[in-house]
């Protein structure tokens, strides 16, 4: 018997879902998803017996070879860009437990987010997948990519900005001033029907908390699940409290929890509605926003690396 294959059914399928989510959000195609995963196993059957079980952590071998394999299509495309497009329509591949797992997958991810995601390198797209979309740490980010840490942020921030340009239209301040209050006050009082209405209908929300907060780690997609998703995090609390400030030039949100700052909130705005959500968690990335003194000028800091 294989020892090092002996684990429970459950965690089989998990592991394999969990690939097969990594790998459809790496390339946007159910077809091509399934593939990866197919080679990904195919190679750790070809390791021996002895190598498998020096393995410490299956799921993280499994998940790093599969993102390699994703970066090796992403960099030799077999079609253009109207291909690319094109496979947004495909159905999910009907491969037994994957079936119930793509066809969830594909409801939940936003075709304009996948369709963002094809203009991006194939380093930026990993980056920005595996941290944004499954919080994965900073180091494994780098182990997949094959990149050290600091280019991995760099490649992510990009990315992000990227994405940002592409659904964001130049919104007058006063404008992105207004709207942002008043999804301030939509949450301060739970009002889930105005803040559904402040929100485009395919709006996105990304949750960063670095692995070091239990937040979301999957973006939320539509406007009745951002607008759930956020009144859940921010819902009343008397020690609490809910602020607009500026965020590197443009309102955000801050949340404080007494007086430490919880979360920085920034808001992509198009077509007069909230398109994108970006909320900040990760405390070591919240560090600079609480070595702020509790008197200064909070109007001049600016946005946290995502």
């Amino acid at each position: 018997m294989d020892h090092a294959d002996s684990v429970p059914v459950a965690e089989l399928l998990d592991e394999r879902r969990h690939l097969l989510e990594v790998t459809y959000w790496m390339l946007g195609s159910s077809g091509e998803a399934e593939s990866v995963v197919g080679e990904t196993y195919r190679r750790w059957y070809g390791l021996s017996e002895a190598e498998r079980g020096e393995i410490a952590t299956p799921r993280y071998w499994l998940a790093k070879t599969a993102g390699a394999i994703c970066l090796g299509v992403l960099a030799h495309p077999r079609r253009g860009a109207a291909g690319q497009r094109d496979r947004r329509e495909e159905h999910p591949t009907k491969a037994g437990d994957a079936e119930g797992a793509q066809t969830s997958l594909a409801k939940e991810v936003s075709r304009v987010l996948l369709n963002a995601l094809d203009s991006l390198s194939p380093a930026e797209r990993a980056a920005f997948v595996l941290n944004d979309v499954f919080g994965m740490a900073s180091g494994a980010v780098a182990d997949i990519v094959g990149r050290p840490e600091s280019e991995c942020e760099e490649l992510a921030d990009r990315a992000r900005h990227s994405i940002r340009m592409q659904r964001s239209r130049s919104t007058p301040p006063d404008e992105h001033d207004l709207l942002a209050r008043t999804v301030r006050q939509a949450c301060v009082n739970e009002d889930a029907e105005l803040f559904e209405s402040l929100l485009c209908p395919d709006a996105t929300a990304f949750f960063d908390g670095g692995g070091k907060v239990r937040a979301l780690s999957r973006p939320v997609h539509g406007s009745r699940q951002v607008a759930h998703s956020l009144l859940t995090l921010l819902a009343h609390h008397p020690r609490t409290t809910l602020t607009t400030q500026s965020v590197n030039g443009r309102t955000g949100l801050i949340a404080r929890y007494d007086h430490q700052v919880a979360a920085v909130i920034s808001l992509d705005i198009a077509e007069h509605r909230v398109a994108q959500v970006w909320v900040v968690l990760n405390p070591d990335k919240l560090r600079s926003w609480n070595q702020l003194p509790t008197q200064g000028a909070p109007g001049s800091h600016g946005r946290p690396s995502q």
